[in-house]
């Protein structure tokens, strides 16, 4: 039966959302203050990667914070005057390092993930830009054989749900990516994994087609929303009322400021991220390659080439800290000595964190014609087709093909 559906957020995760609702014959309705593929959907890496199945809360994650917060080029940060109200959220993250808690949050996001490319395939193909799609496989590196075993946890998360993945030297990394230094002793290439040219295009161009496809995109600041018996009604924006039928909330870092109208209290974070991209950094990748250690992505895109990564800690208001993303400059230039960041820009995003990583993905568990996509974290990009299609399956009464219960909004 043809609903009429409006969401809130016009990220990739709502764009992607909207895509699979529209192709299912619904009325489909988009509401952003700002346009489509702005905010994280603009500055992410570009990675896709359905074996990111580890969690940020790892065994022992509490005895690495110390190190991390005090190396200058670590890439964790956080305001201390920001402490007490993260602190709550901090303590949620430690207790889901449990390897129990691990190990199930990993089936978890493994499920979700692995529909990657399955799930953004119709839609690139619709829009026209399948291009954009890389399936390269990434090569992770790490300095020294200690590092790498030190790793040994995630790789084992990783390899014990499926994730193909082949062991290399310092002459591998070297056959993979020559624009590196030989001062890596061990890598990893990572199979059936890949990248997104140009994030924002890819959002921006799944947008039109959704326009072109019969749907509405407003750009308008959803200031409340009215509740009836039966659910939303409407949404108070600066621009007037719209009224709402059935009502998905996909906006980003700011998503739990509506769960907590629907009495979904969910632990929602502001975890922030950088960017640099060089325009024209003198050669070309062909294939994006992580370096754990530094907890950092470097990806050939469309506009160059961008390193990306970072976690600050600083609410979601607080002024960007481009500090950060000096660190990360340093960092490229430590990886390919000789390049320049001279034209480089920078870039500060608000990721929106969960404390065991897993997103809210479902129904509301108070309101009722409420459904929630968000607190995707760092698995945005990759997360935002397979959530799109869930929640188009939750919709129209279908199985969705994977147990939801993990990312319910009440598990906390």
């Amino acid at each position: 039966m043809q609903k009429r559906i409006t969401i809130v957020g016009a990220g990739i995760v709502g764009i992607a959302t909207a895509c699979y609702l529209r192709r299912d014959g619904h009325e489909v309705t988009v509401v952003d203050m700002s346009p489509p593929g702005e905010y994280c959907s603009f500055g992410n890496a570009g990675i896709l990667s359905p074996g990111s199945c580890v969690p940020l809360a790892t065994p022992g994650i509490l005895f690495k914070v110390p190190g991390y917060l005090a190396d200058p080029l670590g890439p964790l940060t956080l305001r201390w005057s920001y402490l007490p109200k993260a602190l709550p959220w901090l303590l949620r993250f430690v207790a889901a390092s449990n390897i129990t808690r691990v190990e199930r949050i990993a089936d978890a996001l493994r499920a979700l993930l692995v529909q990657t490319f399955d799930a953004y395939a119709p839609l690139v193909k619709h829009a026209g830009v399948e291009d954009l799609i890389r399936r390269t496989g990434y090569v992770a590196v790490y300095g020294t054989r200690r590092a790498y075993e030190g790793d040994a946890l995630a790789w084992k998360l990783r390899r014990d749900r499926g994730v193909v993945m082949d062991e290399l030297d310092a002459a591998g990394i070297k056959r993979h990516v020559p624009e590196l230094p030989g001062n890596y002793e061990v890598g990893l290439y990572l199979h059936d994994h890949g990248y997104v040219a140009n994030p924002e295009r890819l959002t921006k161009s799944l947008a039109a087609q959704l326009q072109r496809d019969g749907g509405t995109i407003l750009q308008r600041k959803v200031i409340d929303i009215e509740l009836g018996p039966d659910g939303p009604r409407a949404l108070a924006t600066d621009a007037g009322s719209i009224p709402v039928e059935t009502l998905v909330i996909c906006a980003g870092a700011h998503s739990n400021e509506f769960s907590r109208r629907f009495g979904d209290d969910v632990p929602l974070e502001a975890e922030r991220g950088y960017h640099v991209t060089v325009s024209d950094p003198r050669f070309k990748l062909s294939l994006p390659v992580m370096v754990p250690e530094h907890k950092l992505f470097v990806t050939p895109m469309e506009m160059g080439l961008r390193i990306a990564g970072q976690s600050e800690f600083a609410g979601i208001d607080a002024e960007p800290d481009y500090g950060r993303a000096d660190v990360l400059a340093r960092l490229m230039q430590r990886m390919f000595p000789g390049i320049s960041t001279a034209d480089a820009t920078q870039w500060m995003g608000r990721r929106p964190s969960m404390p065991d990583s897993l997103p809210v993905i479902g129904p509301s568990s108070k309101v009722a014609n409420v459904y929630y996509a968000f607190g995707h974290g760092h698995v945005g990009l990759c997360g935002g087709a397979p959530t799109g299609r869930i929640i188009s399956d939750l919709i129209a009464g279908r199985e969705p093909g994977l147990d939801i219960r993990p990312y319910s909004p009440g598990r906390f």
